[in-house]
């Protein structure tokens, strides 16, 4: 009754850890990997957007000097481009 333990004996006051923090370790688990997801879905649309006035401001310079529209026309749109941002 009082002799050596076996193997496995004297362990069961353990189990209760498992139990208690097994539920928090998969809770953390699956809000990491929500908000993972939610990063990567924010950085992704973000990612796409770019700098709009910049590239319509280029996009003008080009016409400008292919000779499309003339400096009158060129100043006008951009006024209408900055004013708009």
């Amino acid at each position: 009754m009082f002799g050596p333990m076996q193997w496995g004996q004297g362990a069961d006051w353990m189990m209760g850890w498992g139990e208690m923090v097994g539920p928090i370790v998969m809770i953390a688990l699956w809000v990491a990997l929500i908000a993972g997801i939610a990063w990567l879905a924010i950085a992704l649309s973000r990612q796409g957007r770019g700098n709009v006035t910049g590239s319509a401001l280029s996009i003008l310079q080009e016409r400008l000097a292919r000779g499309e529209i003339d400096l009158d026309e060129f100043n006008a749109r951009k006024a209408a481009i900055l004013q708009a941002s």
